[in-house]
């Protein structure tokens, strides 16, 4: 008969032990980093939003003038309504196609330039994000222009 030998400090399922303690932080890193990129990402869908229904309205104005001020008004509404907080927000309205004579084709287009905190979109950390985006939309071709 073999004698068996009692061992002395086991050392079984150690390694499993050490490889969640140290696997945690990393699991807990990626978990926010994913996190992150997802609320950077929702911001930039919102001023996308926001530049769509500024260059909308905007194509609906008869005038220059009405249009730049009604796609303005547009984005910033948009982006409240949205909760998304902008520490400097442009709204650039390229309104030359109100120039062109009616029957033929022109547009209209805004550009939303928004430079959003880091803290506001994800983690309490230092920074911002500038997220811009431009969209175009027709001008209606027989509809009076001034």
């Amino acid at each position: 008969m073999t004698r068996r030998h009692p061992r002395r400090g086991s050392a079984a399922g150690s390694v499993s032990v050490e490889f969640a303690a140290a696997a945690i932080p990393v699991l807990l890193l990626f978990t926010t980093v994913l996190i992150a990129a997802g609320r950077i990402m929702l911001a930039h869908t919102v001023v996308t939003d926001a530049a769509i229904a500024a260059s909308r309205t905007a194509s609906l104005a008869r005038t220059a003038p009405q249009a730049q001020h009604t796609a303005i008004a547009t984005a910033r509404r948009v982006l409240t309504e949205q909760h998304l907080h902008c520490r400097s927000l442009t709204v650039t309205v390229d309104t030359s196609g109100f120039t062109v004579p009616p029957g033929q084709p022109a547009m209209v287009s805004a550009t939303v330039t928004c430079v959003a905190e880091l803290a506001d979109l994800t983690l309490p950390i230092p920074g911002s994000k500038t997220l811009q985006d431009t969209f175009t939309s027709p001008l209606d071709p027989f509809r009076g222009r001034t």
